[in-house]
């Protein structure tokens, strides 16, 4: 049995995410268990984990810490065990150093970085940046190979203004274009992240969570 735990922690498309994910297990073929859960105990018992973020990076992380014993069990979990995780929208941003938003709010620091402001380079472009993009791949990475170039649709959903600079370029796997180019996914090890929404992304994300349910990194 492969369980992935949607962590629930007030923040996220927490029903769209359940769903998308029961539905790229049944699209890899794998007996996979879905839960929603907030309860440390039942995030350490799971085979893969998914942080889902919308809304602010402070109240999202002020919300992760308010579950008493859920960020020491996800670190555990994550960083000592090697099970894989996957970051949505603001659950990716949660692996940086530092969120910039309003206020400067410590990250998880699973990807060194920065999450700041979007700026395009061309100001007519509306903020946030909202709707359907083209992604580049600037490295291999086992949950996007085989998609970008395989002739499907490399078009992912994004609704974000502000976004991950990684201090370690190695760590972007692919970018996308917005008045220059913004992170798009992530990955180091056993964790990876989406700026994008792949429960939102249609059969490109279905294919993607598919990957991540596959993944044994």
């Amino acid at each position: 049995m492969n369980t992935v735990v949607v962590v629930d922690y007030g923040s996220g498309n927490l029903h769209s995410a359940c769903k998308a994910l029961e539905r790229a297990g049944n699209d890899a073929g794998s007996e996979v268990t879905v839960r929603l859960s907030s309860d440390p105990d039942e995030v350490l018992k799971a085979d893969r984990v998914v942080l889902p973020g919308v809304g602010a990076f402070a109240d999202c992380r002020r919300g992760l810490d308010a579950a008493p014993g859920l960020t020491e069990a996800l670190t555990e979990l994550v960083q000592e065990k090697g099970r894989p995780f996957f970051g949505i929208c603001v659950g990716m941003q949660l692996l940086a150093s530092r969120g910039l938003e309003y206020e400067i709010t410590a990250g998880l620091d699973w990807i060194s970085g920065d999450v700041a402001p979007i700026r395009p380079a061309d100001p007519s472009l509306k903020i946030p940046h909202m709707g359907w993009n083209d992604l580049t791949q600037v490295r291999p990475h086992p949950l996007l190979d085989n998609l970008l170039n395989s002739g499907r649709s490399r078009d992912a959903y994004f609704v974000h203004s502000y976004a991950l600079t990684a201090a370690r370029p190695e760590d972007v796997v692919a970018t996308t274009d917005y008045g220059g180019a913004i992170t798009a996914f992530v990955a180091r090890d056993n964790v990876a992240g989406s700026q994008f929404h792949p429960e939102k992304s249609q059969g490109f994300g279905l294919a993607l969570l598919s990957n991540f349910i596959r993944w044994r990194p």
